[in-house]
């Protein structure tokens, strides 16, 4: 079983190596934000901006490297600090870094190509940046560029020669030194990913995430502060060898590139997933779980169709449609920045067949309303119905986790998004349809069968709760027709009508009766049968003088779904939807 979850998580590598997505050791993908163009003898000709609009740079392979606090050059690519000496101000300080610092740094950055150049005569790029450095052409850099480069606070830069097709720093000679170079500790230790005995890394590459710094890293120990045992040293209290740690953490930092698919945030937490190998199956479920997922608030697309179309897929990846081989697996990892290092929050394997099966029944747990597609499965989408203007970065963290787990590993869904939900309800008196769905999942798993619900109006359900909603929504469709439209009833009664339905549904009786009246006569007895259906079914003691959070659930379900039938249902006579309007988006 280890020597399977190993493969599985080693693979991934392997798989994109194939792909040829991903470089051999010693590389890994980097944004470059300015190339400094030097002809042979090392002359300035140009300073290349590769920004794009939203300031993203250019991605390079360039060589794979770590630093802590120490001065710690990459090959022949860095920061402003390193290769030009610049001091720049990080964002949101008052101040910069040390002038000395910043002066040892561009040294220790300068001896670096000068080192390896004198190993490496026959590379012309390489003696190029050297012959720069030696006629100080950092200091030839136009001022109007050095202004470029100290605007961006985190921005990478490198050399290249002109009508070269890619950088200096982009050289399979670089990353052999590097990988050759990973600083590894004097003695064993048993390696936790391959289970071999090996001289563990002392540090690991950085695979920053969303909130994390840029040298954030998954594994990695602060020194002197307590986590030192036995008188090992970083990263000899985690040992995992030199392949090992460029395989992980090359897979990892593919995973959170910008432009990734096999990635979503929301809120604080990044998750990653991914397919163990590349069978159509793992292919699809990739792609249908990222537009499911990575849908955000402010997507142009068309949200319906999308969401129709990952169902689709699914479906046919659990019915075999699509094919899979039999040890397929899935994975999911979530991520939590954590200071300079990252947490693991969450952490989730299956088959790929039984991944689909279980996103299909969150699908059919959240059908509500009108069949059809809904834009609202995602994660993202259901967190913003459930938060003040929708603002996800608001969300509890452990509630992103908890909502996580109950939709990839079919578990209840937490009572913490349930009680936001209905939080959310009361202070906006607002009962839509992604809430609605929300409502109807949580109680749909619950175990006890007395909360089951169906996707449209059940006039056969007898729960109380629900009989009231459906009182509410009658009555307050009754005084919208007879007022064009206005009805208070909701804003005014919604609250309590749902927690303690005894202490108002007299009063709302009376009214709509006083309603009922300017109604032409076949809208007054269409309404009045309905009425008296709905109250033959509460109990004979009468209106309920409390009403449970579950129950309080069912209300909030009974309403939508009696409001909706009047939305949707064209019976004899004048009802008609004439000014209903089709089920709200997630955005409203």
């Amino acid at each position: 079983n280890t020597k399977m979850r190993h493969t599985a998580r080693d693979d991934y590598e392997q798989t994109l190596k194939d792909r040829g997505e991903v470089a051999p050791g010693g590389a890994q993908k980097k944004a470059i934000q300015f190339i400094i163009v030097i002809d042979a003898e090392g002359k300035l000709k140009n300073v290349e901006d590769t920004r794009d609009s939203d300031g993203k740079g250019k991605i390079y392979f360039v060589s794979a490297g770590s630093r802590t606090s120490k001065i710690v050059p990459y090959l022949f690519w860095d920061n402003k600090e390193y290769v030009l000496g610049l001091e720049g101000k990080a964002k949101g300080s008052g101040k910069g870094k040390d002038k000395q610092k910043i002066h040892d740094e561009h040294a220790a950055f300068v001896r670096k190509c000068q080192e390896i150049a004198a190993q490496n005569p026959d590379e012309p790029g390489f003696q190029a940046v050297c012959r720069f450095y030696e006629q100080h052409g950092e200091d030839s850099v136009r001022p109007n560029d050095r202004e470029k480069i100290l605007e961006d606070t985190n921005g990478n830069i490198a050399f290249q020669l002109p009508g070269g097709e890619t950088i200096i720093a982009d050289n399979p000679k670089l990353f052999e030194y590097a990988f050759a170079g990973k600083e590894t500790s004097d003695n064993t230790g048993i390696c936790l990913v391959t289970g071999r005995s090996t001289h563990p890394v002392i540090t690991t590459t950085a695979t920053s995430i969303y909130g994390s710094q840029a040298t954030a890293k998954l594994v990695a120990f602060q020194v002197d502060s307590g986590y030192d045992s036995y008188g090992r040293e970083k990263g000899e209290n985690a040992p995992i060898s030199k392949e090992a740690e460029h395989a992980y953490s090359t897979a990892l930092n593919h995973l959170l590139a910008g432009d990734s698919r096999n990635k979503f945030t929301v809120g604080s937490r990044t998750f990653v997933f991914w397919a163990s190998s590349s069978s159509p199956a793992g292919k699809e479920a990739e792609s249908a779980l990222f537009s499911m997922l990575g849908i955000q608030q402010d997507d142009k697309s068309d949200q319906n169709s999308n969401v129709d179309s990952v169902r689709e897929a699914f479906k046919a990846i659990y019915s075999g449609k699509t094919l899979s081989m039999d040890d397929d697996r899935f994975f999911i990892l979530g991520l939590a920045p954590n200071a300079a290092r990252i947490a693991v929050v969450y952490w989730a394997e299956t088959t790929v067949k039984e991944f689909a099966r279980t996103i299909l029944r969150h699908f059919d747990d959240m059908e509500i309303g009108i069949p059809g597609p809904k834009p609202y499965y995602g994660l993202y989408q259901m967190l913003s119905a459930v938060t003040l203007k929708g603002k996800t970065q608001d969300v509890q963290p452990n509630l992103v986790e908890a909502t996580v787990k109950s939709i990839f590993q079919g578990t209840p869904y937490p009572y913490s998004l349930f009680a936001a939900c209905l939080g959310r309800i009361r202070a906006e008196q607002s009962v839509w349809q992604a809430r609605a769905a929300m409502l109807k999942a949580y109680l749909t798993r619950l175990s006890r069968g007395n909360y089951k619900v169906r996707i449209m109006l059940d006039k056969t359900n007898t729960n109380q709760g629900y009989l009231c909603g459906r009182l509410l929504a009658t009555i307050e469709k009754i005084q919208k027709e007879v007022q064009n439209n206005e009805s208070n009833v909701l804003e005014r009664y919604l609250n309590a009508a749902s927690s303690t339905p005894v202490a108002v549904f007299a009063t709302l009786l009376n009214l709509s009766v006083h309603h009922e009246s300017n109604l032409k006569k076949e809208r007054k007895v269409f309404f009045t049968r309905l009425k008296q259906e709905i109250i033959s079914k509460i109990s004979a003691d009468g209106f309920p003088a409390h009403l449970s959070l579950q129950d309080q659930g069912m209300f909030m379900i009974g309403y939508y779904q009696q409001r909706q039938d009047f939305f949707t249902k064209k019976s004899s006579g004048d009802d008609k939807p004439a000014e209903e309007q089709p089920a709200e988006s997630v955005t409203n």
